[in-house]
């Protein structure tokens, strides 16, 4: 359950578009930013110092960047959810920083609204990733075959996996499948093992990439 104020660190290195988020976001009932920085080495002190819930995290940043943040953040076993937010469009950002332990990915084109949900999902323990994302993971996969082979999931894990990937919170997934949330989240911590994905952002990933996610039209 997630205890409100829900607490943020902002990490982006322009300085301008720091502040106008940091002041949009404190304007939203239940959430406090409790620190911000302009790269990751001050990103890293930042967030040990103010144990944030949720870090926002740019991607192209001076001194450290931020896919090199998110590997140190999980190399230090820091608790805290991380979320992308950056203009980066590229592949490469998006798969390493997923690989490596994100658990949302953002493009800034995002509605405040969309910002607003997506945090609450990661701060609630759940993946986010913008539309253009998952199609940008999609034109990744018809490059690029790099898993071995299928795991082998249950039919239940598959319709799991289905709901994650459609952007669906543990209590939606229970809704639409008439089961209990801790029955969802028993399903999720399987397909986590068998995709050996640390995140539920990962699983999804690996799951298109496995050809296990069924994509619906619209």
């Amino acid at each position: 359950m997630t205890v409100f104020p829900v607490r943020l660190v902002v990490v982006d290195d322009h300085a301008l578009f720091r502040r106008g988020l940091i002041g949009l976001i404190n304007d939203l009932p239940g959430f406090q930013v409790v620190g911000e920085a302009g790269n990751g080495r001050e990103a890293l002190q930042v967030i040990q110092q103010e144990k944030p819930d949720v870090v926002l995290l740019d991607v192209n940043m001076p001194e450290m960047d931020g896919i090199q943040t998110v590997d140190q953040i999980r190399r230090m076993n820091l608790p805290v959810r991380v979320l992308m937010l950056t203009i980066s469009e590229e592949q490469d950002d998006l798969l390493s920083a997923i690989r490596l332990g994100a658990d949302g990915y953002l493009l800034k084109n995002i509605e405040p609204e969309d910002l607003r949900k997506a945090i609450l999902r990661v701060a609630e323990g759940d993946g986010a990733l913008s539309p253009e994302v998952t199609g940008i993971v999609l034109r990744a996969l018809a490059q690029q075959g790099e898993i071995k082979s299928q795991p082998l999931l249950s039919d239940r894990e598959l319709e799991v996996l289905d709901c994650l990937a459609a952007g669906q919170t543990t209590s939606q997934i229970a809704a639409h499948l008439f089961i209990s949330e801790n029955t969802v989240k028993t399903h999720v911590r399987h397909i986590l093992e068998k995709l050996e994905a640390s995140n539920r952002t990962e699983a999804v990933s690996k799951g298109l990439q496995l050809g296990l996610i069924h994509k619906k039209d619209g």
